[in-house]
């Protein structure tokens, strides 16, 4: 798999194993943002309504997929879960020599599923938590979206969940990679949150 930009060539999916289901998690601003310019994701992008959504998800991953800035905090629970960290640190895939239930993966130089491999992953579900880069790489792949939008804030200049946003939306960008969304739901009025699940 040739990478460029962060992204597969050609569309194609960034995986071949069956057995094994992508599903992003993000929430954005009313502009598409996932943090600031400064890559700090603010309060706004923290309602509570959407932290009960994003920990219940994780909990149900076998395998969470990020970069180096992204994570879910520091947390016991945390400490316990398997990971593929995305750098360029490496050569291909390696041991986090910090964390032995972690995996450094480069998707430029080695298949996702090597870095699976590592840590015994053949089928279940791997969750995308961020950031840009991570989720641009899987947009070919996802087999879920789960998509939180906060039109309580907006972070001009900010750091976009996908590349190519703001120009394109996060909605038009999943729907032209295959996926379609299932009827949106209101989590918090007083923070204008909704949450949309897409599907391919």
């Amino acid at each position: 798999m040739i990478v460029e930009g962060g992204q597969p060539t050609g569309g194609r999916p960034l995986h071949s194993m069956e057995g094994l289901l992508i599903e992003g998690l993000a929430i954005v601003s009313a502009d598409g943002m996932i943090a600031d310019e400064a890559g700090v994701q603010p309060d706004g992008l923290k309602p509570e309504a959407d932290q009960r959504f994003f920990h219940e998800r994780l909990r149900a991953a076998d395998v969470l997929v990020h970069g180096r800035n992204s994570g879910e905090g520091d947390s016991d629970e945390a400490a316990r879960r398997r990971r593929i960290v995305l750098t360029r640190l490496v050569g291909g895939v390696a041991r986090d020599p910090e964390n032995p239930l972690a995996a450094l993966w480069n998707p430029a130089a080695t298949p996702f599923e090597a870095a699976c491999a590592l840590l015994g992953i053949r089928e279940g579900r791997a969750v995308v938590i961020g950031g840009t880069t991570a989720f641009g790489l899987f947009l070919p792949s996802y087999g879920i979206f789960n998509l939180s939008r906060t039109g309580a804030i907006r972070l001009p200049g900010g750091r976009p969940v996908f590349p190519g946003v703001p120009e394109i939306s996060p909605e038009d960008m999943l729907a032209r990679h295959g996926l379609k969304p299932d009827a949106t739901r209101v989590l918090d009025r007083s923070a204008d949150l909704t949450l949309t699940t897409w599907r391919r």
